[in-house]
């Protein structure tokens, strides 16, 4: 099969400590026997693996060592029928991260009623491999055309240097001689199994913004399964909905306003986030901007059926799916809609949650900054997206910036953060009276300044 590999894991004046290294060692590279033809998406943290001709999924998406998405055991490897479906017409439920039509429904044509769906979903993806000079490597999917719905998707996926940001692009195109409108649906699915095996994560957990102008009652809405569900335990006081896997079939939309949502292995310490672009005054299908489910045993309606889910885990795995949707596109004959995405990972100290997320890293605990005797402590605990380190900047009052020292500490997705760590060194250094606030820039193996990682008030102690 061929094989797209890109190694810079050796790449002239790159350093990795030894626990980097081993992480690195350890990804797991197709073998002899592989019959997919994949393509793998590399750099010094993370590893993508795109199966085209499995419905254009990226079946995989690893840091270090860890693997996020699930993958059914059972079709691993397996070529896929040319039909896109299994014998009996029915769905092959490969894992990974695949787009589908939204909204899903089993009422009218404007409704998507897959899975099954033997084209956007099971159909096999053309693949192109692009020059892109903004990334280290790129790709395009495209899928058949779909007379039903009148969509040909494809999605443009970007690997980037020294980060675990992935960026995608996904294009929805109107293949129809008449007007079509649906939304675009990302949809993942984790592995949410514990890392022993046999059985599933008691810590595993997602969480997004509520939105304080809702159009749900609650701030949310139970589309499956029981209302009273426990996984999904809104947090009104903190603006925050926290969702808990307990392996109950189960699932709710949210209009979630701030663009971003993460899933945490609180055993492993590994987060998972995915960053979008919320906008307030378009709608969306199922009014809803993220939508989550748990896969487990119970009843729910679907397909103009009540079906119940076997507690067996070999015909229930443990899986928990992190959605996000686009707005509905309107599109005249030949037009199409472009909608943006990014992941991003980092590992994080166990038992973690993260409070908040930008384009940075996921802060798990927030910055605190406290000045005592003229000398400076702080704390915090984050996941970093990008290889490189970090400096404390001061300002004042008039905004006047300036570097506390040389003072820096290196960072990596593949390492959790504590920023504590760094004041030994602030220690000696005297801090300039007038200082007001303390940033953490983070800066890239070159110097880049990638952004603000946090930001705090400096509180002040006696002197």
């Amino acid at each position: 099969p061929k094989v797209w590999q890109h190694d810079t894991f050796h790449k002239d004046g790159t350093v990795y400590d030894a626990q980097e290294m081993d992480l690195i060692r350890s990804f797991r590279f197709p073998g002899d026997m592989q019959t997919w033809n994949s393509v793998y998406l590399q750099n010094n943290c993370i590893r993508l693996q795109v199966v085209p001709e499995c419905g254009g999924r990226v079946m995989q998406y690893s840091l270090g060592n860890h693997d996020f998405f699930w993958n059914n055991d059972r079709l691993i490897n397996v070529r896929p029928p040319p039909s896109g479906l299994d014998a009996k017409g029915q769905w092959l439920n490969y894992g990974g991260e695949k787009l589908w039509p939204a909204p899903q429904g089993w009422d009218t044509d404007q409704q998507w009623p897959g899975p099954p769906d033997a084209i956007l979903d099971g159909g096999a993806h053309s693949l192109e491999l692009l020059e892109d000079a903004s990334a280290l490597k790129a790709v395009r999917l495209t899928s058949r055309q779909d007379l039903r719905t009148g969509i040909q998707f494809s999605r443009t996926i970007r690997c980037f240097a020294d980060t675990s940001r992935i960026s995608v692009a996904a294009t929805m195109k109107n293949i129809k001689t008449e007007p079509i409108r649906w939304g675009i649906w990302s949809h993942v699915q984790l592995d949410a199994a514990n890392e022993q095996g046999g059985d599933y994560c008691r810590d595993f957990r997602a969480c997004c913004p509520l939105n304080p102008d809702s159009v749900f009652h609650k701030g949310y809405v139970v589309q499956f399964g029981l209302v009273n569900n426990p996984s999904f335990k809104p947090d009104y006081e903190n603006g925050m909905m926290h969702l808990h896997y307990q392996r109950m079939v189960g699932k709710v939309g949210i209009d979630s306003p701030a663009g971003w949502v993460a899933t945490i292995n609180g055993e492993t310490g590994h987060v998972f986030v995915q960053r979008f672009t919320y906008e307030p005054h378009k709608p969306y299908p199922d009014d809803a901007s993220v939508e989550f489910w748990s896969h487990g045993p119970g009843d729910f309606f679907a397909w103009g059926k009540v079906n119940s889910l076997d507690p067996d885990p070999q015909e229930t795995p443990y899986i928990w799916e992190t959605e996000i949707l686009s707005p509905y596109a309107y599109l005249q004959p030949g037009e199409s809609y472009t909608y943006h995405y990014d992941w991003y990972s980092a590992k994080v100290a166990p038992g973690a949650r993260v409070l908040t997320c930008n384009d940075v890293g996921a802060v798990c605990e927030k910055l605190t900054a406290f000045a005592q005797n003229g000398r400076l402590q702080i704390r915090g605990r984050f996941g970093v997206f990008h290889r490189g380190y970090l400096r404390p900047i001061l300002s004042d009052s008039q905004g006047n910036r300036r570097e506390l020292g040389t003072i820096s500490i290196a960072i990596s997705p593949l390492k959790a953060l504590d920023v504590s760590t760094m004041n030994p060194a602030l220690k000696e250094i005297a801090l300039p009276p007038k200082a007001e606030t303390l940033e953490l820039v983070s800066y890239g193996e070159h110097g880049k300044v990638l952004g603000i990682l946090a930001q705090a008030k400096i509180v002040m102690g006696s002197s």
